[in-house]
């Protein structure tokens, strides 16, 4: 396992790079978000350790952060202050965009995961959800479904212009935890399954053809179901295969290194960022198995 600290900034979200096997992405915040500045992480894994390529500053928290899909260099985060931001690891200062339209912190963005399309979504504590590309300077569309704070968002990996969002009440929605929905993520290898966690500790599955019950329900967590993220699963396994406990605060951020089979990276308030690759991740991917983490 390979650490990084972030001094005195409590990670939120980290992403590996869909360009680079050894590079990831850290959205940090100080004083645990509640105040403060943030902090874009990005780094290196090499054989000397996790090594830092650029470290931008920003006048609020950063919440999360996504890659873009059409240019190794420039990534996106959400900010405390109602931006979405455009960053260019070329550049030795930043962002090179600011998007403001959000009334309040933004909490998740995420860059469009299918072909010929180059889209950014935006899921805020206003309430909306908003659609960017971010060649242009106003938002192309905004989503008003929820009536509560938008914890996620996510593009779906197989249908163009379908996305998931998980807040505590919606239109059209699933009814999928007692509470606050925190988390979700699409099956990338089922285009009709969707992985969901929340305040009450549980993770459940649902194939949205038939969304009325759960397909499956994962237990073992003791707190709250932060953030998910979903390849394969084989449903004859509902106990985790593993539990890694190598932080000393709540883990905020997970991310799949799709170049590695079965590394990840993991990011918490302790200030600490990990690279590691479990060991049932290793038997798991040999067999084409289980690919789920959580936190």
């Amino acid at each position: 396992m390979q650490s990084f600290q972030t001094k005195a900034r409590h990670g939120y979200s980290v992403e590996f790079s869909p360009y680079f096997p050894q590079r990831f992405a850290c959205a940090a915040c100080q004083h645990y978000g509640i105040a403060g500045t943030g902090t874009l992480y990005v780094i290196d894994k090499t054989p000397n350790g996790l090594q830092p390529v650029q470290m931008y500053q920003w006048n609020d928290g950063l919440f999360d952060v996504t890659w873009a899909e059409n240019n190794e260099n420039v990534l996106v985060t959400a900010t405390g202050d109602g931006a979405v931001l455009v960053w260019d690891t070329q550049q030795e200062r930043g962002p090179i965009k600011a998007m403001k339209e959000h009334t309040k912190e933004v909490y998740s963005v995420h860059w469009s995961q299918t072909r010929n399309e180059h889209l950014v979504l935006s899921g805020s504590w206003d309430t909306m959800i908003k659609l960017w590309d971010i060649g242009h300077n106003q938002s192309l569309k905004t989503f008003r479904g929820h009536t509560y704070i938008v914890y996620s968002v996510r593009w779906s990996p197989h249908i163009p212009g379908c996305f998931a969002s998980a807040s505590e009440s919606a239109q059209n929605t699933i009814q999928a935890h007692n509470g606050e929905i925190l988390t979700c993520d699409w099956c990338k290898y089922d285009q009709f399954i969707i992985f969901t966690g929340g305040v009450d500790c549980a993770i459940r599955g649902w194939d949205i053809r038939k969304p009325k019950a759960p397909i499956c329900e994962l237990p073992g967590h003791k707190f709250a179901v932060r953030r998910v993220k979903v390849l394969t699963w084989d449903f004859k396994q509902p106990q985790p295969l593993e539990t890694i406990e190598h932080h000393t605060e709540f883990v905020y951020g997970l991310d799949f290194n799709i170049h590695t089979p079965g590394e990840i990276v993991d990011c918490g308030w302790d200030e600490l960022v990990h690279v590691y690759t479990p060991k049932s991740a290793i038997i798991n991917c040999s067999l084409n198995n289980t690919s789920i983490i959580t936190l």
